[in-house]
């Protein structure tokens, strides 16, 4: 049997068609598909696994490092490109960007995305404070951090706005290279910042403030990354000094708009006072009146312009305007005194013109001053009319035998018709000296000549007299038939004193039917209106007007009539109207009950009736003269009405009988 052959050696290992290819093959078709760098060490694993020689190995290992360096300028190149295009793209964006505070945000979110950090943000300079402050943040989540100020060459941001140069810190904390403040470090610790990159915001030579990168772990920010943030920030600083630019230019131009509208409202104002004054000149050359001045302005305003009687302007308004001596506001209106030294004649009122322009005031107080002058000057020509006035009243207080024909003939040149019932009034102002003169006053009588020219300002108006007499004034005036010369005392008291800014005391006479068929009854009405007169400063009522029926039962003593019916009336007249009505005895009761000292226990005794009757019946004796009726003065004039109602009924008995 044959013996087995031996087994062979084992040969050399078929050669790989690989081994053949050129080392670079691989690498390059990992270069063409992007692949990653772990790829890159499979085919060098491959061939040694393979048994490829040292040779072959070396080569692809060469090839190897080769491809890895071409990969790595592959991804250099296209991250650049992508820099250099997402740069344009921030360029393109901020050129288009107007607002500053869009500017900024945008400057800052864009730093943030281009460096992929948590954080951006952005501050500036302060030139005022020599400091540098957080402007705008974003990815920022402490207020502390927000509000941060850096004093120059404090912290990294201080050292860059000092210094001009980018600063780079890995980690913040542990970083000596700047100054560390416990504010600064309080800020940065609040938001958790660790790696921060800065870097200033040039603009020319100057520094105009910094942009940073920031996250809140340890971080190498490469040189590449510094550049570009850095060429970010040198697009952000120009864009911030356009935004600033055009800011500033808008706001040139508003401000040259406000200037043109405030130039052509001056000149159109300036137009309608140069026409104002013209035809303020032309009424005064053509003696115009008060109204036609009112109705120039009015027009030349605008608005409806009043000329108002003293009494009858707001009177706060007009002290404020105759205080300052210019237009002042009174709500919607305004007022403009017309005086003439310290006397007001009257105000022009400008209606509905809340928002007058200085020099349309100024109109307004020009318009007020022509008017004073008008009126002054109608003033003196009627000071003859006013002496005619005052001479006709005293003929008749001192002349009672004058011909009543000639006393009508002379009333009617000044428009009085003195066959008219009139009221005689006697004023004087409070705490002017008493004196006998008679007349016009006296050059040094500086209140009584104010005093006689309000009064006979008012009388004429109101188609009356006055004239100078005792110290004070006196007028005689038109009254109504119904008139009450109590109120006309009041309302010419308030009038004179308004016109005058002192007290004037006014007493008033009984009515005087026809002073031209009895020109005597002037002189005893004039009497009785200087007994009111007087009793009312005795009272302490100085500064108010006031007839003899305002005085009850004094008025008996002050009247020249004695109108003992009038006042037993007014008194009791609700009380004896009751009675004639229902057929009650409340005056006999009223009687009783003061006869018995006021006791209702007696009274019922008196008249033989309960007292719950007497009780009611004072209580309707109550709600018909009023709650106060048993207080001491009212009581008093109650029991002299009685008295005198009671006489006056007994000599009506005896005359009947």
């Amino acid at each position: 049997m044959p013996h087995d052959q031996p087994a062979s050696a084992p040969g050399p290992a078929p050669a790989d068609a690989s081994d053949h290819d050129p080392a670079e093959a691989p690498f390059l078709g990992l270069l063409a598909t992007g692949a990653a760098a772990e790829e890159y060490e499979r085919p060098v694993l491959r061939a040694r696994a393979g048994g490829a020689a040292a040779a072959r190995l070396a080569a692809l290992e060469r090839a190897k490092l080769l491809a890895l360096r071409v990969r790595t300028e592959l991804e250099d190149r296209r991250r650049r490109e992508a820099e250099l295009s997402a740069l344009y793209a921030t360029a393109h964006d901020l050129a288009g960007l107007r607002d500053l505070d869009a500017v900024l945000r945008a400057i800052v979110r864009r730093a943030r995305s281009l460096l992929g950090t948590e954080v951006a943000y952005l501050t500036l300079n302060d030139p005022a404070a020599g400091d540098t402050y957080m402007r705008v943040t974003d990815g920022s989540v402490s207020a502390r951090f927000q509000q941060l100020r850096l004093a120059m060459g404090e912290g990294l941001g201080g050292l860059v706005a000092q210094t001009a140069r980018p600063y780079v810190t890995d980690s913040y904390f542990h970083d000596e290279r700047f100054r560390h403040t416990r504010t600064i470090d309080s800020g940065v610790r609040d938001e958790g910042l660790v790696a921060i990159l800065g870097v200033p915001l040039l603009l020319g030579s100057g520094v105009i403030g910094v942009l940073f990168a920031a996250d809140r772990r340890e971080r190498v920010f490469e040189p590449g990354q510094v550049a570009l943030l850095a060429a970010h920030a040198a697009h952000a600083a120009v864009a911030i000094d356009t935004a600033n630019l055009l800011a500033e230019t808008r706001k040139t131009l508003t401000e040259l708009e406000a200037a043109n509208e405030i130039i052509r409202d001056r000149s159109s104002v300036i137009e309608r006072a140069s026409d104002v004054h013209d035809r303020l000149t032309e009424l005064v050359l053509r003696g115009g009146g008060v109204q036609d001045v009112a109705d120039a302005v009015a027009e030349v305003l605008d608005g409806d312009v009043e000329f108002t009687e003293p009494g009858r302007a707001p009177a706060a308004a007009l002290d404020r305007s105759r205080a300052d001596g210019h237009a002042v506001r009174d709500g919607a209106d305004w007022v403009a005194a017309v005086r003439a030294g310290g006397e007001v004649l009257g105000a022009l009122v400008l209606r509905g013109h809340p928002a007058l322009d200085p020099v349309d005031q100024r109109t307004l107080e020009r318009a007020a001053m022509v008017t004073s002058l008008l009126l002054l000057a109608r003033r003196t020509a009627g000071e003859a009319e006013q002496r005619v006035r005052g001479e006709l009243l005293d003929d008749l207080l001192d002349a009672a035998a004058r011909d009543p024909r000639l006393l009508r003939e002379r009333a009617a040149r000044v428009g009085a018709d003195l066959d008219a019932p009139h009221v005689v009034l006697a004023a004087r102002m409070s705490g002017a000296p008493i004196s006998d003169g008679d007349g016009p006053p006296r050059p040094d009588g500086t209140d009584r000549r104010r005093l006689w020219s309000a009064a006979s300002h008012l009388a004429a108006t109101r188609h009356g007299l006055a004239a100078v007499r005792d110290g004070g004034a006196v007028l005689l005036l038109p009254l109504d038939p119904d008139g009450d010369p109590a109120h006309t005392a009041r309302e010419i008291a308030a009038r004179l004193g308004t016109a005058l800014h002192v007290p004037v005391t006014v007493g008033a006479s009984a009515p005087v039917p026809a002073p031209a068929a009895r020109p005597a009854a002037v002189a005893d009405a004039y009497a009785e209106a200087r007994r009111c007169r007087e009793a009312l400063c005795a009272l302490g009522r100085a500064g108010q007007g006031a007839g003899a029926a305002d005085f009850g039962f004094l008025g008996l003593l002050l009247a020249d009539t004695r109108d003992v019916d009038g006042f037993v009336h007014r008194t009791l007249g609700a009380v004896a109207d009751y009675d004639a009505r229902r057929g009650t005895e409340l005056l006999r009761t009223l009687g009783a009950y003061f006869a018995c000292g006021m006791s209702p226990a007696r009274t019922k005794d008196e008249l033989h009736v309960h007292v719950n009757t007497v009780a009611q019946r004072l209580e309707r004796v109550g709600r018909l003269l009023g709650p106060d009726w048993q207080t001491p003065a009212r009581a008093l004039e109650i029991q002299l009405a009685l008295r005198l109602h009671q006489l006056s009924a007994a000599v009506t008995r005896e005359t009947e009988e």
